[in-house]
């Protein structure tokens, strides 16, 4: 492996915050997974640390657990807290449930044997374990764990097939220029091409990537009032709200209504976010039913399978080393948004990216030109 990759720890960290946990306790050093606890906090979950030092290793932290889960417990009153554990509370074998059956709290805990290394899993392993334990502590059926599980399994598939970690250095790029791009998209709408927006993303960093789709393009045909005004522009999206964990269906929930409120209508719906390895296989059988002359992919662009596609092509990633990977694939052109987590973290709404700024600007200058 030739990229640092997430860890266990911090995909258990996410898929705790998506069950809607009130506060998860880290059990391990203080400044483990220390930025990803920090950006959850914009999140609304409080993330705490049982601060093992280096006599813990030795002696064993179950006391300091049980105090800090007692602590955390009469602070934040939670319904639901997530137990996690790291490479030094696990590698000396610490015992997570002991300190939640001895205290016996009024509220749901989720234990959690998760370290970020010292074996041969994926970052996903850290889901699943969250996964598991919410199975067994009656949080989630046993069924929704098996779906986000094949999922989970699905997206590494994606990564190690298509996406950087092929295990190959791959060096940063930030792809081709954002103007650049939104007047290729701007022109082929101008003069009435076959143009389809595709939103294939993943939990939050859907709030980034469909401003990418909430541009109104009416300014640019004779006639139109709106998005829906305009017969060969299409929309195609992973935003079923009936699919996936509490946080991530209310994530779709308030992502389409604003869409709706600006114009969009959705032609066809692929799947849930949490969907994104396999919603691509539905939205290229409508491709090829609409025939577009562009095709605008944004989020996870390298699941859909872009080289049966027989036409312009963007994609849109916020990975500066998937630029070269999608490039090979086939994408005719490919750009990047960064920082999509950080951006979209503790928000309920849109947000600006980069690109979509960029494509309003064009359009502006248009009509300035005009």
């Amino acid at each position: 492996m030739m990229h640092p990759r997430p860890s266990p720890i911090a995909a258990s960290l996410y898929t705790l915050r998506d069950l809607n946990a009130d506060v998860i306790v880290m059990h391990g050093p203080h400044g483990c997974c220390f930025r990803t606890g920090r950006l959850l906090e914009s999140d609304g979950v409080r993330v705490v640390t049982t601060a093992m030092a280096e006599n813990d290793f030795i002696l064993g932290a179950g006391e300091k657990l049980q105090e800090t889960l007692q602590e955390a417990y009469d602070t934040f009153n939670p319904k639901l807290m997530g137990i996690v554990g790291t490479c030094a509370s696990m590698i000396i074998g610490e015992d997570l449930k002991e300190p939640i059956e001895n205290l016996g709290l009024d509220c749901v805990i989720l234990p959690v044997e998760s370290h970020g290394g010292f074996g041969e899993g994926d970052n996903t392993e850290g889901a699943i374990a969250v996964l598991n334990a919410a199975v067994e502590y009656g949080v989630i059926p046993q069924e929704e764990a098996d779906r986000q599980n094949e999922m989970l399994r699905l997206a590494t598939h994606v990564e190690k097939t298509r996406g950087m970690a092929q295990g190959k250095y791959i060096k940063p790029n930030f792809g081709e220029s954002k103007e650049k791009v939104a007047r290729i998209i701007v022109k082929a709408i101008k003069e009435g091409k076959n143009v389809a927006f595709v939103l294939n993303a993943k939990k939050e960093t859907s709030y980034l990537f469909a401003d990418i789709l909430n541009c109104d393009f009416s300014s640019l045909v004779d006639g139109a009032e709106s998005n829906k005004d305009i017969e060969n522009l299409h929309f195609i999206t992973n935003l079923d709200e009936n699919i996936g964990l509490p946080r991530i269906r209310q994530h779709v929930v308030n992502i389409s209504k604003e869409l709706n409120e600006t114009g969009i209508d959705i032609e066809c719906i692929t799947g849930g976010l949490d969907e994104y390895p396999i919603t691509p296989r539905k939205a290229e059988e409508y491709l090829k039913e609409i025939k577009p002359d562009l095709v605008i992919v944004a989020g996870v662009p390298h699941a859909l399978y872009v080289e049966e596609l027989d036409c312009e092509t963007v994609a849109v990633t916020d990975g500066p080393r998937l630029v070269q990977p999608l490039n090979e694939l086939g994408y005719s052109h490919v750009i990047t948004e960064l920082d999509a987590h950080s951006k979209t973290l503790g928000v309920d709404e849109i947000v600006d990216s980069d690109f979509g700024m960029m494509i309003r600007s064009v359009i502006e200058w248009e009509m300035q030109e005009n």
